[in-house]
């Protein structure tokens, strides 16, 4: 028998908790409600979700710092909650490590639909370290320069001999620019890409991927993750 996928559920209004249980419960997740930030960390350990609903405006600590704490140690996806009315910086999440968030009131459908869209995404990365192949034995849908490969079969990417670890739709992004190299796509033809229709963002959400990037992967001699101002971005390779 296959094991229940864990959703920790975190927010202090217990009534949208048990709502939100009840939705994840029927569709055969197993779920636990905590009420405050302290609380969350501490049955974060203890549960080891698959996945994380965290509210913004919790008592003590907030969802924000919340993530952050959760993010120095673990890579499980987070889906930030946010009411209507909330001063929520979406970037903001997405630079602490947040996976993707949902305006309440929500829909149970679309709640569900993200949950399982997160989760899909996440469990295509090899949970446990990758040998980086050399050059010769690569296998799938890869691209190669010099000094990088980036293997979108095996999520997997090797930048001067040393694996680089990345979250799903940052080495989507870097394999799709990198396999396109010379031309320039703009911010929403990114988004559009890469993110799809499952996604609601706006186009400051690349800006955070492509920072993201540039802070694991240096320019090279042969090659850049440039910026095309006014337009957008493309991989230059140099001649």
């Amino acid at each position: 028998m296959v094991a229940k996928q864990k959703i920790l559920i975190v927010d202090d209004d217990v009534n949208i908790a048990e709502l939100i249980s009840l939705y994840l419960t029927k569709e055969c997740f197993d779920t636990l409600m905590v009420h405050d930030g302290e609380e969350a960390i501490v049955k974060f350990q203890e549960y080891q979700p698959n996945l994380m609903l965290l509210d913004l405006m919790l008592p003590g600590i907030d969802g924000y710092e919340v993530c952050r704490e959760i993010r120095k140690n673990s890579s499980v996806p987070i889906i930030m909650l946010s009411a209507k009315g909330e001063i929520f910086d979406k970037v903001l999440g997405l630079e602490l490590g947040a996976d993707d968030y949902v305006i309440k009131p929500f829909d149970s459908k679309e709640l569900v639909a993200r949950v399982k869209a997160v989760l899909r995404r996440f469990h295509q990365v090899p949970q446990q370290p990758v040998s980086q192949a050399p050059l010769s034995e690569q296998t799938g849908d890869y691209v190669a320069y010099p000094d990088l490969i980036i293997n979108q079969s095996n999520y997997s990417v090797l930048y001067y001999e040393n694996t680089i670890e990345m979250p799903p739709k940052e080495l989507e992004l870097f394999y799709f620019l990198a396999s396109h190299p010379n031309q320039v796509f703009t911010r929403e033809q990114l988004l559009d890409h890469i993110w799809g229709y499952e996604y609601i963002g706006d186009t400051r959400t690349v800006d955070v991927h492509i920072k993201r990037l540039r802070e694991k992967i240096k320019d090279h001699t042969s090659w850049s993750l440039s910026t095309v101002w006014g337009i957008g971005y493309k991989f230059e390779v140099k001649k």
